[in-house]
């Protein structure tokens, strides 16, 4: 029988890794506050609604759900996913980059729990904005 003091913890999800819900708001602010203000996203600012406060609501427990936290923004949201959600979207190489850099941008500019996993997590949110593009 093993020594349980001995024993391994258990391996964080990505959402505890990176710092949970906080870190993840945090991310969301600085993303929607880079794409409303900053010109280089201006294109992509246009395709969203003018008030981005459900967009700020919505995209934390999103990230939430999809870094291994709490589901719940699935469990609202049941058979959706980033794709189906932005199927309506004329989203372009363009808009696709102005997005993947400005989740890039908000993701080292925030303060989180594990810099490895948030750059990863950037990699692979990347990638996704990336393969919505339609042209």
């Amino acid at each position: 029988m093993p020594d349980s003091t001995t024993a391994e913890a258990p391996t964080q999800s990505p959402f505890e890794r990176i710092g949970g819900h906080a870190v993840l708001r945090a991310v969301t602010d600085r993303f929607y506050d880079l794409m409303d203000q900053d010109p280089a996203y201006a294109e992509l600012r246009a395709m969203h609604a003018a008030d981005l406060d459900p967009m700020r609501a919505s995209l934390p427990a999103f990230l939430a759900g999809w870094a291994g936290g709490p589901r719940d923004w699935f469990e609202v949201n049941p058979g959706k996913c980033m794709m189906s959600m932005h199927s309506p979207f004329p989203i372009g190489q363009a808009t696709a980059t102005q997005w993947a850099e400005a989740m890039r941008r908000a993701i080292a500019e925030t303060d989180v729990a594990d810099r490895e996993i948030a750059d990863a997590m950037s990699d692979v949110l990347a990638r996704m904005a990336k393969g919505m593009a339609r042209d």
